[in-house]
């Protein structure tokens, strides 16, 4: 029986379809699962994509931090299941405190769309067989990217390893050119950059498998427990 990854879709939503297909593509089965239902319908991950949730109402990810779904995500993610938050997704964890800093506006002031080159951090379940010091090329597409973080919890995430790439080229300014971070425990993490959007050799890079890989693999041991 293959592994069942929950997509979340809020209104405003835009990327639910291709993280739909990406997991059928990772061999994985992807439930819809509506911003105003609770029911996770026993999914083993839940990947929250990009997007305007909620229009970007009051901040980008506040409101659907604040929604039935995400209390059902939270208690998943409390269980040790795996959540991947993907652009908006990364900045609906933080608003939802399930991952640490927030997402800013970009330092440019304006939108930025270009493959994002991300220098991996250190070895992690969620990047399989890659190990640290490597590149990954994942496009990327947001307003609001820039992570930020106080010095305090920068250095304690350090410390505990919660930094798990970095932009090469740090076009949005995030605070320590941070790309992908992930929750203390380790089975949460989010990006601004769209793994789903790097799965088809038609498209250029296929490095977004790796971090659905990462994903698919903590569900399957976090099942077998």
């Amino acid at each position: 029986m293959s592994l069942r990854v929950g997509v979340t879709v809020f209104p405003g939503s835009c990327d639910e379809r291709d993280a739909a297909r990406a997991v059928e593509l990772m061999g994985a089965e992807p439930v819809e699962l509506w911003h105003a239902d609770a029911d996770l319908q026993g999914v083993d991950a839940v990947l929250v994509p990009g997007g305007f949730s909620y229009g970007d109402y009051l901040r980008p990810g506040a409101l659907a931090a604040r929604s039935p779904v995400l209390s059902a995500v939270a208690a998943h993610a409390a269980a040790g299941g795996p959540v991947l938050g993907v652009c908006n997704g990364f900045q609906v964890l933080t608003e939802a405190g399930l991952l640490p800093g927030v997402l800013r506006t970009n330092r440019t002031l304006r939108f930025r769309c270009e493959d994002a080159r991300l220098v991996v951090e250190r070895e992690s379940p969620w990047l399989p067989g890659v190990a640290a010091g490597e590149t990954l090329t994942i496009p990327s597409k947001h307003h609001d990217g820039c992570f930020f973080a106080d010095p305090g919890l920068i250095e304690a995430m350090q410390e505990r390893g919660q930094v798990l790439m970095r932009y090469a080229h740090n076009g949005n300014g995030s605070v320590g050119a941070i790309a992908c971070v992930t929750s203390e425990r380790g089975n949460v993490a989010g990006l601004m950059p769209h793994p789903e959007h790097a799965v088809d050799p038609l498209l250029g890079s296929t490095d977004g498998r790796i971090l659905l890989s990462g994903l698919l693999a903590l569900a399957g041991a976090a099942a077998a427990v």
